[in-house]
């Protein structure tokens, strides 16, 4: 995924740049998606320490791993679910000890039910948080009836008025589900072939593959969009602003999820007590609100979401959905590289 919040001075911009202003620990490093350098996610580490940790950042998951397994020296990361695995077979990772993280034992259980996150070895990830890849679309110009289909991005009348994420998991999670694929562990040649001419049919209507939220705002707060797919947390920069946007995520295809989380480096330059402290802060019960209030995503601490009530998060569009859901789950490297690899031929217009 891609991910970055500076789209107007509000909402989640400003208390991103408010937690940037202040002193960075440099005892502890954490390398995280662009607007992730957020006080309201960890509060209880910046009353323990008086200020935030030194962050570094990075727009994309596969640029991410690209510059530490190249040697940048981090203590923690927050990769999405399918990239851990690259990090754990290049030996970059080492487990949790999950003793000192008292409310590991609230984090969904679905969110750990792989022995790519969780083996005899201990736990290798900590799953934080979620949300969904979805329909959004401007509600003053485009008919509900036609976002009821994922079939509204090859529609002629939209030609030149859609954007897709420039992002190999969530480009081809659309494309499976529209040609009819829910679970993606296990994709033949045959719908690998569907869904790269399905993403081909739908290429020249694209105006624009957003890299970022912010981005992506923008593109639809000028009109030059109308129908894109889309994280929560665009949807919640541009209500935030005030614009006519809703959030389709059952169309009769599906909608997909995605969920993310940290990883503990081996041989950190910095503190490890620093970076339990850390996680405990992302996972304490007050960080699922900051969560949800500044990016429109949900915590992997059920506890902590039960806290919230159920009005807030139909609101948000993190409660459940009752249609088909293809999560995003870890998929063979051999697979994924080959969706990468397709997907850019695709953009380039091959």
């Amino acid at each position: 995924m891609t991910r970055t919040t500076t789209f107007l001075l509000a909402g989640t911009a400003a208390l991103a740049f408010s937690g940037m202003a202040r002193a960075a620990d440099p005892e502890l490093t954490v390398f995280d998606w662009a607007g992730f350098e957020n006080q309201a996610l960890i509060e209880d580490y910046v009353a323990k320490y008086g200020q935030m940790p030194t962050y570094a950042l990075f727009g994309d998951d596969d640029e991410a791993f690209q510059k530490v397994s190249s040697g940048f020296k981090t203590d923690v990361a927050h990769p999405c679910s399918q990239m851990v695995s690259k990090y754990r077979d290049a030996g970059l990772i080492e487990p949790w000890d999950v003793s000192r993280i008292p409310e590991f034992a609230n984090i969904a259980p679905r969110l750990l039910d792989s022995p790519i996150f969780k083996d005899e070895g201990g736990v290798w990830y900590i799953p934080t948080d979620y949300a969904y890849t979805a329909i959004a679309y401007n509600t003053k110009e485009v008919p509900k009836e036609d976002v009821a289909t994922l079939q509204v991005f090859k529609d002629p009348k939209y030609a030149g008025r859609i954007s897709l994420p420039n992002n190999t998991d969530d480009v081809w999670s659309l494309a499976l589900l529209a040609t009819g694929v829910g679970d993606w562990t296990n994709v033949t040649d045959e719908q690998f072939a569907a869904a790269a001419a399905w993403l081909r049919e739908v290429h020249p209507n694209v105006r624009a593959y957003w890299k970022d939220p912010s981005e992506l705002s923008q593109l639809m707060a000028t009109g030059e969009v109308l129908v894109a797919w889309s994280w929560n947390d665009s949807i919640a920069l541009m209500r935030s602003e005030g614009f006519d946007v809703s959030f389709q995520r059952e169309a009769k295809e599906g909608a997909s999820t995605w969920f993310c989380g940290y990883v503990n480096f081996k041989d950190a330059p910095g503190s490890e007590d620093k970076a339990y402290d850390f996680i405990n802060a992302w996972l304490a019960p007050g960080s699922a609100k900051g969560l949800l209030e500044n990016f429109g995503y949900a915590a992997s601490n059920d506890a902590s979401m039960k806290l919230i009530p159920a009005e807030e998060l139909v609101k948000a569009d993190v409660s459940p959905v009752t249609g088909t859901l293809l999560s995003q789950v870890p998929i063979d490297h051999a697979m994924r590289q080959k969706m990468l690899e397709e997907f850019e031929l695709i953009k380039s217009g091959f």
